[in-house]
Parts: structure tokens; sequence; C-alpha cells
């Protein structure tokens, strides 16, 4: 019961003020100069035991670079959290991507065991489980509140647990994102022909659907997609929302920025851990890194939304046009994405057993959605 009462005394201690500083710190003063928290120093020694069990020292291979705005300081946000609700008993460090293994190659290193844990989205992963894109970003799919409704509480959990373990990986969701936008553009698109011949930098699900209207898609990781942009490798590029997109200055180079995100309407990030190391943690061990990312859930939602609007005049400040898609390219895309969706759920059994949860899930929910909100 000791370790027990030292994770409640710090969680109540901790209150909102670690997010208060850091949060605040990662604002720019300069639109456009929006930075992170830096990463994490050389890991000092786990402190004793505290009777939380044996202290924990790991590796966290990051997919994503300390200083892309919202998603960089979350994941070294949740590494400071489990460091103060474990009283100093669970320390990690935050590896940026390259240092330890290639980011698109963090799965087999947890897997394997060769890195303790990963920081991600699962779906980085749709070339070894197609299954997992639907636990990141789904076309035309839910808002925040339902894709988590579904995660939590419509079986989605269990899903993605019994995903994970068959790779020798525990996983946890660990931030979820506001709607993203859905791209970059060095001239304005007016028709779905105009989108035909295009090479752009496209993710998950979204990126099967622009080929089905004649895109040339690729996955590029965050930080090879402004050097291909301007060297012309790449006509076009989304990655995520206005703030997230400002700091890495994809309107310096394409000036027409597209709206709505149909694609990924909201978007999950994850923390992997190897499923040997998790295991080897007492119980409230474990419960430390649930609360933490429980914690940077409600945190990311919160944090994703407040920030859009700056991001947004800033852009318009610097000539970006803002565009919303027309009906008829909307319409197109989502004919497409039934195409890519009856495709999915033929070629791989753990797909079609997602998709029907999920989508069981959406269709009781409507009624909900359509009667509990306002229109």
């Amino acid at each position: 019961m000791r370790g027990l009462s030292i994770i409640i005394a710090l969680v109540i201690g901790l209150g909102v003020g670690y997010y208060g500083r850091t949060y605040r710190s990662t604002e720019a003063p300069v639109p456009g100069a929006e930075t992170a928290s830096a990463p994490a120093s050389e890991t000092t020694a786990p402190a004793a035991d505290s009777g939380l069990g044996e202290p924990v020292s790991w590796k966290l291979a990051s997919t994503y670079t300390s200083t892309l705005a919202l998603v960089g300081p979350s994941g070294q946000a949740f590494i400071d959290d489990v460091d103060a609700l474990s009283g100093g008993n669970m320390k990690l460090k935050f590896f940026e991507p390259g240092a330890l293994v290639p980011a698109f190659e963090v799965f087999d290193a947890v897997s394997t065991g060769s890195v303790d844990a990963g920081y991600a989205t699962p779906g980085f992963w749709s070339g070894k489980v197609p299954a997992l894109q639907l636990f990141a970003a789904v076309p035309f799919g839910p808002a925040s509140a339902e894709y988590m409704a579904w995660y939590y509480y419509g079986g989605g959990e269990a899903l993605f647990d019994e995903i994970y373990v068959q790779h020798n990986i525990k996983s946890h969701l660990c931030g979820l994102f506001a709607p993203e936008a859905s791209g970059w553009f060095r001239t304005e698109i007016t028709s779905v022909e105009e989108l035909s011949g295009l090479k752009m930098r496209f993710f998950g699900l979204g990126a099967r659907v622009m080929e089905k209207l004649g895109v040339s898609t690729q996955l590029l990781a965050p930080g090879d997609i402004f050097p291909a942009l301007e060297l012309g490798t790449i006509d076009a590029t989304e990655l995520a929302s206005p703030a997230i997109d400002q700091s890495l200055g994809f309107h310096q180079i394409a000036k027409h920025y597209y709206f709505p995100g149909w694609h990924q309407q909201s978007t999950w990030v994850e923390m992997m851990v190897n499923l040997d190391k998790w295991n080897a943690l007492s119980a409230q061990q474990q419960r430390i890194i649930e609360v933490a990312c429980g914690r940077m859930v409600t945190r990311t939602i919160a944090l994703s939304e407040a920030k859009q609007v700056p991001s947004m005049e800033f852009f318009q400040s610097q000539g970006v046009t803002l565009h919303e898609w027309s009906p008829e390219i909307l319409a197109a895309l989502k004919v497409a994405w039934g195409e890519v969706l009856t495709e999915e759920v033929a070629a791989d059994e753990t797909f079609a057993r997602v998709w029907q949860s999920l989508s069981e899930f959406r269709t009781r929910y409507a009624t909900w959605r359509e009667l509990g909100y306002l229109k």
C-alpha cells in the first residue's frame, strides 16, 4: 500500500503545474517560432526501490522530433509525468528519430527488445499490420469523443491489445489530436482532375484514397518532408494540423492550404513498450504508465484544439490562402474511400474485424450524435 499512497500523493501534488509550465513554454513569442522542451538529458540513476518495484531505466525511441510542435513536447511531457508519478522510480530517456533506429523501424526495435519503448502513431505500421491504421485515423471518421468512446468502451482496446501482443508489444494510446488540414499545394486545386499526376506525401488510409484519384503518394517522416517539398521530389504534402504544420515551414513553399482534413478527423499517438519489459513491471508501475497516457490524451485534445486559430492567422499573414474543398471533390474522395475500404476488408481478416467493431459502434452511436448535439 505504501507504493499506492505515493502514486496518489504525487497525482494530487502534480495537479496542473507541470502542464501549465511546459505547454506555456511551447507558445511562440513570435508567429512561427514555437519551440518545444529540450530533449531529456542523460538519464540519471533511478531512485532506490520506493516500494513500487525494481527501478526502471528505459530508452524511448521517438518517431517525432522533440521540436515538432504539440506532438514532440507531448512525448517529453509523458516522460516527465512518469518520473514524477513514480517518485523517480521510473526513468525514460527520449531519443530523437534516428538516434537509436530509423523512425519507421521503431516497431521492430520495440518488438525485439533492442529498444525498450517507442513513441509513434499506429498508422506508421500499416505495412506490418494493416488493421493498426484504424487505431490512428479513419477517413471520414469519428471526432475525438466518439473515437474515445469506441476505443475505451466499445471494444476497440481489446482488439488493439490482441494485435500488439502477437508482436511482443504492449502499446497504450497516449495522445489524441484535433482534425488535421487536408494538405499544402503549390497551385489551387479546383477539380478532381487536377489532383491526378501529383506526387504527394500522405499518411495512412488517406493515401490509398488519394491514389484512387491519380495521386502518387509516399509516406515520409515529418523531418524529411520540407526538403522533399523544397527540392520538388514531391509536389504537395499533408502532415497534421495548422499548429504542427507551422513548425515545419511548409507555407514558405506552398501557398494553398486545404480543409477539412477528411482523412484524419482525429489522430491517435501511442506509447509502445516491449512486452517482456512491460510484464516485468509491478502492477503499480504499469498503472503509472496507464495514468500518464490517459492524462496525455486529455491534454493533447485540449492543446491541439486551442492552438489552431493563431497558426491559421499566421499563415494568412504570410500570403497563404485557406481553401475549403468543394462538395464535388469531397464526394469523389468519399467514393474512393468506399472502394479502398472494400479492398482492405477483403484483403485482411484482422482489418475486417476491427472495421466491423468500429462501424457497428458508429452506426449505433449515430443516434446519439444526431440527436444529442446541435447541428
